[in-house]
């Protein structure tokens, strides 16, 4: 699903040092999130972040530079599968009802 809300990342650098950046939060579905950043982060690396009512955490898959900055991808740690039970974006397009609206 699209979507757009900002939200504070955390994640761990190459030698341990904490690191923290506000993010766009770009997609989302339960397998994994995409993100905008201003900075990039390695493949690998364990971020998360925290709703009101769920904390996700994952590995980052993909970090490319695109013209307004980084877009990383995380995906989700096995415990920590998004619900739009427990959390809503401030901006959430689900595509696939877009799609069967217009049949």
């Amino acid at each position: 699903m699209l979507c757009a809300d900002m939200v504070k990342v955390c994640w761990k650098d190459r030698v341990g040092k904490a690191q923290r950046s506000m993010a766009l939060l770009e997609d989302i579905c339960t397998s994994g999130a995409c993100l905008q950043l201003e900075t990039p982060v390695p493949l690998g690396t364990e971020m998360h972040w925290k709703f009101p009512k769920q904390e996700c955490r994952g590995l980052v898959r993909y970090c490319v530079y695109r013209e307004i900055g980084y877009f990383v991808g995380v995906e989700f740690s096995p415990t920590s599968k998004w619900s739009k039970k427990r959390y809503k974006p401030q901006h959430l397009l689900d595509l696939q009802k877009l799609l069967d609206h217009s049949k």
